[in-house]
């Protein structure tokens, strides 16, 4: 255990913000380590069964709500968020939506267009540790960016990053809800910032956007039906009743950010990182589908996208093709699904069978 003697906390902390805004975050915050009344709500959501093919969110339990078990000595944890929404005109949310009405575009989640997140929050992290080693000394820590059992929402909300909205995201009163979080575990004793006020008030309409239901009710996400979930987590074939739903989204959903009202406030990135790549946006469905397992990964090389492989690409993007055929035929969608009937993989073809088949 680091002596806590030995530094001014209110100071540090002060210095650890500072160094944080040079870094590129836009809010530092400190937790406490007892979550013990989020415990009752996690174990709800797992017996539910809400987490669906997320095994680890069951295997891990409560220790996700135990800070001090997860990582021994920790006595604090910074918590910071970092904005990741590229330049964007005026009514962006508007147009994101239009982006939605093109049914033969294959649209990729905002915060996926540029570089993996993972990477670039946990460098920066670690340079705001080393910056507070060079301050007070060696001290017991570890950097997380959604990368191990962790309540990030639940830290963020306690440490003052804002409230957790409907939609089960946090959202800021100056920055709306695009952006990212992440948590250092220290073992100094730093004191916790403020939370902040549930805003939403009596608005329901991230629960009323959402394509497939998945907000199930207020602060509460069935995981298996969220877009997001059954074109990045979920490694099987996607259900048949929700394909329909899923639109032109081959990776992840922004649909309950895009109508939140709060996001007007978003804040535009001060990385040039989050900034998206051409290959990713505004392509055709039946370009994406075309690609090779090589020019898979050289396309999503340092992207968040190359961790669901080519396989589940191809999977989410023949859903696509399917439903844009429901729509309006197209020889062209049609001769690139025929192209693939005969993929390597089962799942593939099952899906490209399925989109084939489709009635309009």
């Amino acid at each position: 255990m680091f002596d806590s003697g030995q530094f001014d906390a209110p100071f540090l902390l002060a210095q650890v913000r500072a160094w944080g805004g040079e870094l590129g975050f836009s809010q530092i915050g400190v937790a406490g380590v007892d979550l013990s009344s989020a415990e009752p709500g996690l174990l709800a959501w797992l017996a539910e069964g809400f987490h669906g093919d997320m095994a680890y969110m069951q295997a891990h339990g409560v220790r996700r709500a135990r800070p001090a078990e997860l990582v021994p000595g920790t006595t604090s944890v910074i918590t910071a968020r970092m904005d990741y929404l590229a330049a964007t005109p005026e009514g962006w949310q508007a147009i994101e939506f239009d982006r939605l009405q093109s049914s033969r575009e294959g649209i990729v989640s905002l915060y996926a267009r540029g570089r993996d997140y993972h990477k670039v929050l946990r460098q920066r992290l670690q340079k705001l540790a080393d910056r507070i080693a060079a301050a007070v000394g060696p001290f017991g820590h570890r950097v997380f960016t959604d990368s191990a059992p962790v309540l990030e929402v639940e830290l963020a909300a306690r440490s003052g990053q804002g409230w957790r909205g409907r939609h089960t995201l946090v959202l800021n009163r100056e920055g709306g809800s695009m952006f990212f979080l992440g948590e250092i575990y220290v073992d100094l004793a730093l004191p916790a910032t403020e939370p902040v006020a549930d805003h939403c008030g009596s608005c329901t309409a991230c629960i009323d956007v959402c394509p497939t239901g998945a907000i199930v009710a207020p602060y509460r996400l069935d995981a298996r039906r969220c877009i997001s979930y059954l074109t990045i987590e979920h490694a099987g074939t996607i259900p048949l009743e929700l394909r329909p739903l899923m639109g032109n989204r081959i990776y992840g959903c922004d649909d309950c950010q895009l109508v939140c009202p709060w996001n007007k406030f978003a804040r535009t990135a001060t990385l040039p990182d989050f900034a998206p790549r051409a290959g990713l946006v505004g392509q055709p469905l039946v370009a994406l589908f075309a690609w090779t397992e090589e020019e898979f990964l050289r396309h999503t090389e340092g992207s968040p996208i190359r961790r669901i492989g080519h396989e589940r690409w191809l999977r989410n993007i023949a859903v696509a093709l399917g439903n844009a055929l429901r729509r309006e035929e197209d020889a062209q969608v049609r001769a690139a699904l025929q192209a693939r009937r005969e993929d390597p993989s089962a799942l593939v073809r099952e899906h490209v069978g399925w989109a084939l088949g489709v009635e309009r």
